[in-house]
């Protein structure tokens, strides 16, 4: 009985927290049940549709939302701006951690595509998130012979920058896809192969 009370008496706090139960619920569902099909977030404003091998993609290219701001130090202390760095180019963000057993799976596939892609206007940049300082992510670099720079994400920052309801990365490892206006054109979130990356690549390289 006096538990009832207390929450006559306290119907906002009661009210507060029911809103919080349910918001953290909906987390926990967009992060465990992405289901890639035929998807709209943001009002609507955005919508997608899974491609080949789990890769979501742009329904036209008139529907890709910009890509947000993407600048700060890389894990060796650069400074390094994407959209200024990389205007006019195909960006592959690629959001990895030194730790993660699925990101070191994926790591040649990445070099490989990204070695043979150079030449056809496409960068690649990685972010790195949740190692605690660089050490580790740049002996993963070393390891791997990763040839191009990845920002330093440990807190997760500039992964929340990318805008509700678009195809942002959700989950480690994700890679997301730009295009040469420095929209969002596609994402995978989960490894992917060599085969995949391209498949995905070759229609926006392909784009006038």
């Amino acid at each position: 009985m006096s538990a009832c009370r207390a929450l006559r008496r306290h119907p906002s706090r009661r009210r507060t927290t029911v809103l919080a139960a349910g918001a953290a619920l909906a987390a926990l569902t967009l992060t465990a049940c992405g289901s890639g099909k035929d998807t709209s977030g943001g009002g609507g404003q955005t919508q997608f549709v899974q491609g080949t091998g789990g890769v979501d993609v742009a329904k036209d290219r008139a529907g890709r939302r910009d890509a947000p701001e993407l600048s700060g130090k890389t894990i060796d202390g650069k400074q390094l701006d994407v959209a200024q760095e990389y205007k006019g180019k195909i960006v592959v963000l690629n959001v990895w951690g030194s730790w993660c057993s699925p990101c070191r799976a994926e790591a040649k596939n990445l070099v490989t595509v990204a070695n043979d892609y150079k030449d056809k206007g496409v960068e690649f940049v990685g972010l790195d998130t949740r190692d605690p300082d660089p050490a580790p992510a740049q002996a993963f670099e070393k390891e791997f012979k990763v040839p191009y720079p990845s920002l330093y994400d440990s807190s997760g920052k500039l992964l929340l920058r990318f805008p509700k309801g678009s195809l942002n990365p959700q989950s480690i490892p994700s890679t997301v896809f730009i295009d040469r206006d420095g929209k969002i054109a596609a994402r995978a979130m989960k490894a992917l192969s060599e085969e995949e990356l391209r498949k995905t690549l070759d229609p926006l390289v392909a784009e006038k």
